[in-house]
């Protein structure tokens, strides 16, 4: 049975109302400028583009230009490109007698039905390929001109992970880097630069304990990229934030609730050890493989008797059952990058978002993991309503080009009613140098229509299920 556990003074208007814009502005752009690469090679190709709008629905202003209408439209969810032809594959899409408008739209020459399959097929990937140009451009904006580093004058290791190169280069949580590659008491900018610079080296390392100075050497992995390596490969996590993990709400009947946790707990340490964020956390309960935690807490400001709690697993993913609250930024400086470095570290940037999301789309096809596992228009809504108040201009950037990707990777999908599955029909038809039976498309779009109906309406349900006011611990 499922349980619901709802706390009205969890609902937060103001947040809601944000995280709504944020998702209309956000989404209302990518989509845009997704439809704006359809237009543009479309009209490059001399089909008639009869509207292009910004929105759905009602007319609300505009103004005609030549054949095409550019116009604002009553509902702020993106837009459209109307091309002539068009409707007659739409009606189709949706099982509508096609035939004869079909027909006529392939007689039509400004029709997209008249172009020859290579350009339909063009303009098909050119609203993918937007959204990855948007992508990129974000990213170059942001490494060229903004750049925020972390103003970190002492780099203190949070957590050593077990196995790792640097433990095995003996640094242990907590130890304070006096020294590395050379270069005495480096900040945490630096730290990072000397490491990119150093990659796949042997450095040396001092890092001072319990008033004594350690001398060491730490392999580091891979090579040097633009966006620096990820010293988390060499099981080193810094500590990035000032302040302990504050509880926010609890999982109801999960560990931490049952073990008497409270929203606005302060957890001090872990077994002893101090985390401030998630990451290395997380990192720790994946080694201990859901043994129990002893934490030490501090409640309206007196440290609570040791709480023992045992983690649960979810996928992959050992947890205790609580979020937190929004962490204290650590101070941040500009620091912009040389443009030739700007432009390798946004193409890093987007070559490992794609990677990452075809690894998880692998994933989902091979049942290696759960389509629970995927947000939809509802989590990215709480996502954006996060980045929008975050004052990080590297998360709004990171978070606005990652939406462009998967928007453009998702649309390439080789499945009916998508831009893949357009591209799909074309190149079969191309090779048998015919059309594709009307009656067979039918059914294909049919069954297309309703599984991705299936699919937005399941997600929608997932997204609505992590929502605290709904959330329930189900062991």
């Amino acid at each position: 049975m499922f349980g619901i556990h709802i706390d009205p003074h969890q609902f937060d208007l103001r947040a809601t109302i944000v995280a709504v814009v944020s998702f209309l502005v956000l989404v209302g752009v990518i989509v845009v400028v997704h439809e704006l690469g359809h237009f543009l090679v479309a009209k490059f190709f001399k089909v008639r583009v009869e509207a292009f709008s910004f929105g759905f629905g009602p007319r609300l202003f505009g103004v005609k230009y030549g054949e095409t209408d550019y116009k604002v439209s009553l509902l702020p969810l993106g837009g459209y490109v109307k091309m002539t032809g068009e409707a007659a594959e739409q009606n189709l899409q949706v099982g509508g007698d096609a035939a004869a408008p079909l027909a006529d739209a392939a007689s039509d020459p400004g029709s997209l039905l008249a172009k020859p399959r290579w350009q339909q097929m063009l303009i098909g990937f050119a609203g993918p390929a937007a959204n990855f140009v948007l992508a990129f451009a974000l990213m170059l904006f942001y490494f060229a001109f903004l750049n925020e580093v972390p103003n970190i004058r002492t780099v203190r290791l949070e957590w050593i992970k077990p196995g790792s190169a640097a433990a095995q280069a003996g640094l242990r949580p907590g130890d304070r880097v006096t020294g590395f590659a050379g270069v005495a008491n480096p900040d945490w900018k630096t730290f990072h630069d000397l490491a990119d610079h150093n990659a796949g080296q042997r450095v040396p390392i001092a890092v001072e304990r319990g008033g004594q100075s350690i001398q060491t050497t730490l392999q580091l992995q891979g090579h040097a990229s633009g966006d620096g390596i990820d010293l988390e490969e060499a099981g080193i996590y810094e500590q990035i934030y000032p302040n302990p993990i504050v509880i926010a709400s609890l999982l109801a009947g999960a560990p931490a609730d049952q073990a008497g946790l409270k929203p606005g707990d302060e957890l001090l340490a872990f077994d002893g050890y101090a985390f401030h964020s998630f990451a290395p956390l997380f990192d720790y309960l994946a080694d201990g493989k859901g043994a129990p935690i002893t934490l030490t807490v501090r409640r309206n400001g007196a440290v609570l008797p040791p709480i023992v709690v045992k983690p649960y697993q979810v996928d992959s993913t050992w947890r205790l059952g609580f979020t937190r609250s929004p962490m204290k930024e650590p101070p941040v400086r500009l620091q912009p990058m040389p443009l030739g470095r700007a432009v390798v570290s946004s193409t890093d940037f987007c070559e490992d978002s794609s990677r990452m999301i075809v690894d998880l789309l692998k994933k989902l096809f091979t049942h290696q993991a759960s389509i629970k596992e995927v947000s939809g228009p509802i989590g990215i809504m709480q996502i954006a309503g996060d980045a929008a108040t975050s004052h990080s201009w590297q998360y709004i950037f990171e978070l606005s080009a990652g939406i462009s990707i998967n928007l453009g990777i998702f649309n390439l999908l080789p499945f009916p009613i998508l831009d893949g599955g357009m591209i799909l029909f074309l190149a079969i038809e191309s090779l048998l140098r015919r059309a594709i039976d009307i009656k067979i498309k039918e059914i294909i779009y049919q069954a297309a229509f309703l599984t991705i109906l299936v699919f937005f309406l399941f997600v929608s349900f997932n997204d609505i299920s992590r929502l605290p006011i709904f959330m329930h611990f189900k062991p």
